[in-house]
């Protein structure tokens, strides 16, 4: 009995306890309440931060955006200069002379020349040649600033072109190639700078057409030259470039040349053109000059040789000056050695007289021997030695260095 009472007594002692443990209705909802809050609380938290997140991800995205625009312009940039540079060009030749003849003692940085084009897209280009000679011009001084070429070309296909502008003769073998790399001796020949005359420009239309590999042939309608009608320098043809400065244009001249090259190594070329009149309205006076000229290269052995020649109408001034006829050539064989072609040894006899039509007038005639040294292909040494005769006595050595780019 006493061992029921003390089961009974503690049976009931653990179920006060327990319901002292287990929360009522009310605290159960308190708890759930709390808990809610906290839920609430965090939802909130975790919205704020999603929020945060996409502002971040937009911020990076528009910093994306605004890098990738930026590259973009610097890459166009970048695009649009080497796209200048590559369409616009720039070049140039110069030389320097000592020399030391019968006449006297000087040295000239004879010429400094630079080159500018630009390429408008692949038909059609601009070209010019602007040039310094004798170092020092203006009043007083002995150079001469000159534009020699200012000319845009079209190319119509891949045989046929034009030019418009000022632009040089086509004529004779240093009148369109004049860099000093590119020819022997010092000085140019006689004969292409007193009967031809080089460097020798107008300003006109002129058209090139390539037959094919061998032949090809070059049209010009120009500005003509205007020689002085009396003096020592009068219908002297060197004397009559106008050199395109507000020149006279009342009679114009009219260029043809064809080039023929029947196999390899060898150029031939023949020029003719008329003067409609040589004084520009003030004698009337027709010219018509011939020339044709030769290029021969096969190992180091190269041959050069030309022949040009005047004939002006029987004018009485004219023919009082004997300069109806002027002519003149020359021959220069030649051979280059040694490493790379880098020495090249050369003679040239030329003759040429712009008094011919008068029996009693001697020929002058220079003989050239001498050497050029190649330090690159664009860049030589030079000297020579010349002996004149008959109609001319000016006798000594050259010196010279020159370059081209």
């Amino acid at each position: 009995m006493k061992k029921i009472s003390i089961l009974a007594l503690t049976m009931c002692s653990a179920m006060a306890s327990a319901a002292e443990k287990t929360p009522s209705m009310e605290d159960m909802w308190k708890i759930i309440q709390e808990q809610q809050k906290t839920i609430e609380a965090l939802q909130n938290k975790l919205n704020v931060q999603e929020t945060e997140i996409a502002d971040t991800t937009k911020k990076v995205q528009a910093q994306v955006v605004a890098q990738e625009e930026a590259l973009a312009v610097v890459s166009d940039a970048i695009e649009d200069t080497v796209a200048v540079e590559s369409k616009t060009k720039i070049g140039g030749y110069g030389e320097l002379h000592y020399n030391n003849l019968d006449s006297g003692e000087d040295i000239d940085f004879h010429r400094f020349v630079m080159f500018f084009g630009h390429d408008f897209n692949e038909k059609t280009r601009f070209f010019s040649e602007f040039e310094l000679e004798h170092a020092l011009a203006g009043d007083g001084k002995p150079g001469e600033v000159e534009l020699e070429q200012a000319y845009i070309e079209h190319m119509f296909n891949d045989t046929t072109k034009a030019t418009f502008g000022v632009s040089l003769v086509p004529v004779g073998i240093l009148n369109e190639t004049h860099e000093p790399n590119t020819f022997y001796g010092v000085e140019r020949n006689a004969v292409e700078k007193n009967i031809i005359p080089s460097t020798w420009w107008e300003a006109g239309v002129g058209m090139n057409k390539q037959v094919n590999d061998k032949l090809g042939f070059d049209l010009f309608l120009s500005s003509g030259l205007n020689t002085p009608v009396d003096g020592s320098k009068a219908f002297i043809i060197r004397s009559g470039r106008q050199k395109v400065a507000e020149a006279k244009a009342s009679d114009l001249a009219y260029t043809a040349r064809v080039r023929f090259n029947p196999f390899k190594g060898l150029q031939l070329a023949a020029t003719y053109q008329h003067q409609t009149d040589l004084t520009q309205g003030a004698m009337d006076v027709a010219a018509d000059l011939f020339e044709a000229n030769l290029q021969y290269n096969i190992g180091g052995f190269g041959l050069r040789a030309l022949y040009a020649e005047w004939n002006l109408d029987d004018n009485v001034a004219a023919v009082n000056a004997a300069r109806e006829e002027q002519s003149g050539f020359y021959i220069e064989p030649s051979y280059r050695f040694g490493n790379s072609d880098q020495f090249g040894v050369f003679a040239r006899y030329s003759v040429y007289n712009n008094n011919a039509a008068d029996a009693s007038s001697k020929d002058k005639k220079q003989t050239d021997i001498g050497m050029n040294f190649w330090l690159t292909p664009q860049t030589v040494f030079k000297i020579d030695y010349q002996d004149q005769k008959d109609g001319a006595s000016n006798d000594g050595f050259n010196l010279g260095v020159g370059y081209s780019f």
